[in-house]
């Protein structure tokens, strides 16, 4: 069953749809997840959403939402910044926590790519979260940019591109915009996989937010809570090095599976069965959807 709805996030109205499994019985409290969307994307037709069913096919309610200034959301479209993402998915987390089927006890988070990103961040930074799992995510924003645009020339083209933004903003007060990819490359084979209601262009602001943005610093705070970095082993747009470094610096129980021959995004279709597969085996013994006795 999927329920579309709204909560409040800082006097903005969010969008989001909720995942109820089809075998839910009245009273049942679920275990639950909140599903957060990759850079500047959406949560319809994208892999928040085929994340949001995958749980929903594993016994978990799951939350799909638009981050402010994104899909259906309100606030001014594509001004995104890190940490106005992590505050809503707090508040999304205060929300599906008053729903009679949730469990609020059992309320996990995951995201993709830059969802992955603020959603070990929150979980480091908010206790009520009971575990994370972070698909493709990264740490520490600058250090991904300089894997992003390797070369001296690429990270001297990148760097100019952010300077004459700031500079534009300082002598119009107005944003200056870029494309997405500036910002983020992706091969255009890979292209098909990021939403159609995705924005292609963004502020240089919000690549500054990025810049500045560090989940590595508070991954520690997650343990004792579960912990699972899931990266593909050779990822030409978020660096494979996020994950291990988040890993490394994140206490027990923690667990990294670097996967070979898939791109970014694991969950695609010629991709999804083996990754459903190991995702599953994580859930199962350490956030079941049924806790054993």
């Amino acid at each position: 069953m999927q329920e579309k709805l709204t909560f409040e996030s800082d006097g903005l109205k969010l969008s989001a749809v909720l995942h109820i499994p089809d075998n839910h019985r009245p009273g049942q409290k679920l275990p639950a997840f909140i599903v957060c969307h990759g850079f500047v994307g959406s949560k319809d037709e994208s892999h928040a959403q085929i994340q949001a069913e995958m749980m929903e096919t594993f016994g978990y309610a799951a939350l799909r939402f638009d981050f402010r200034c994104c899909g259906e959301s309100e606030g001014e479209r594509a001004q995104v910044r890190c940490f106005d993402q992590v505050a809503d998915a707090k508040n999304a987390l205060t929300f599906l926590a008053r729903r009679p089927e949730i469990d609020p006890k059992r309320i996990g988070i995951t995201g993709h790519s830059f969802g992955a990103a603020v959603s070990v961040y929150t979980a480091g930074v908010d206790e009520r979260f009971a575990c994370v799992i972070s698909s493709c995510g990264w740490g520490h924003g600058e250090r991904k940019f300089r894997g992003q645009h390797p070369t001296p020339e690429a990270w001297e083209r990148f760097m100019g591109l952010l300077e004459k933004g700031r500079e534009h903003k300082r002598a119009t007060g107005e944003s200056m915009w870029i494309s997405r990819f500036d910002a983020v490359p992706i091969p255009e084979k890979l292209r098909k996989n990021l939403s159609p209601k995705a924005i292609m262009e963004i502020p240089t602001e919000t690549a500054w937010s990025m810049m500045n943005f560090r989940a590595e610093d508070v991954v520690a705070n997650i343990a004792p809570r579960p912990a699972l970095f899931f990266h593909t082993a050779d990822d030409i747009i978020t660096p494979t090095e996020q994950s291990i470094r988040l890993f490394e610096k994140a206490g027990q129980p923690a667990e990294l599976m670097l996967i070979s021959g898939t791109a970014h995004f694991p969950l695609a279709p010629e991709d999804a069965p083996r990754t459903k597969m190991m995702l599953k085996g994580w859930l199962d013994k350490f956030f079941p959807a049924t806790p054993t006795a």
